[in-house]
């Protein structure tokens, strides 16, 4: 039955309730040696699957590694999010959606995998729609930190940095990389990052007007690293032109739309840096009887 889910999800990996009726096909069924079943027991499966997902995610990581001599165990953490269309998961919670469905319940997913050029999954955690990466971190750091080796690189997204996760890393004795929050401080290293003499990162002999430089900071227990590209920032410039020319064009229109009397266009909205809007309320006070208003 694992073998066929697994071979399912690998080959037309539709949804479950569509997952039945594949396995269920007569060439599926010799091929796997499955017996006749409905879908309720498939259901009662996953289930017990997901009830017991801990023992069988430590299970598989024995088997991996036990099997297999990688190279290195750095590590890249990473957090998502899947809609839930419908109501029965007790996971399911509203939350952040990065599937742009506010108006969905979700669950959130952890995942982790060996760094390149390795790039295998070793762990999955599953929590509540309304978990943020911040404290989804510690569980899925967790369920696969006893398999690292000491000096392991975590890499992850500044989302879940945070004080204690960063002190978590320490305590198991791993090293991280993840961008970092600016502050105050990084602000003015960020503006006198020419005065201290940042090198070249790629080569010299790369795209003119593509370079790429970098200036490291040095704390006690930790670097900071800031980079400058020549590249970026003239995409960056060519965006900003872009949305100002833009953003001037519409302020025509509005100024138009205003002398002539006519309504807006509707792809044109009034939130436009250019365009000074005031907005004003008149309403007769509740104290005041309909003859005084």
């Amino acid at each position: 039955m694992f073998t066929s889910l697994t071979a399912y999800k690998l080959s037309d990996n539709f949804s479950i309730k569509r997952a039945h009726s594949w396995l269920m096909q007569p060439e599926t069924r010799e091929y796997y040696d499955l017996p006749p079943f409905t879908g309720k027991t498939l259901y009662r499966l996953l289930e017990t699957l997901g009830e017991n997902s801990a023992c069988i995610i430590s299970g598989l990581q024995e088997r991996i590694f036990s099997r297999c001599q990688f190279e290195h165990t750095d590590v890249n953490i990473d957090w998502t999010s899947l809609v839930l269309h419908g109501s029965a998961s007790p996971l399911g919670k509203y939350g952040y959606s990065r599937d742009h469905r506010p108006d969905k319940q979700q669950i959130t997913l952890g995942i982790t995998e060996l760094a390149h050029p390795i790039n295998v999954p070793i762990g999955v955690t599953v929590k509540a729609g309304n978990v943020n990466d911040v404290t989804h971190f510690r569980s899925t750091f967790l369920q696969s930190q006893k398999k690292l080796t000491e000096g392991s690189l975590i890499i992850f997204d500044k989302g879940a940095g945070s004080k204690q996760n960063l002190e978590l890393i320490g305590a198991c004795k791993h090293e991280y990389l993840t961008a970092k929050k600016l502050n105050a401080s990084d602000d003015t290293i960020i503006k006198t990052f020419w005065q201290r003499d940042p090198i070249r990162i790629n080569p010299e002999e790369a795209e003119p007007n593509h370079g790429i430089y970098g200036i490291n900071i040095v704390k006690p227990g930790s670097v900071t690293y800031f980079y400058f590209s020549e590249g970026l920032e003239a995409q960056n410039l060519d965006a900003l032109s872009r949305k100002v020319y833009r953003q001037f064009m519409e302020a025509e229109v509005i100024q138009e739309c205003i002398s002539r009397k006519k309504k807006l266009p509707k792809k044109i909205g009034i939130a436009n840096p250019l365009v000074k809007i005031s907005y004003s309320v008149q309403t007769k006070l509740v104290e005041m009887s309909e003859e005084a208003g």
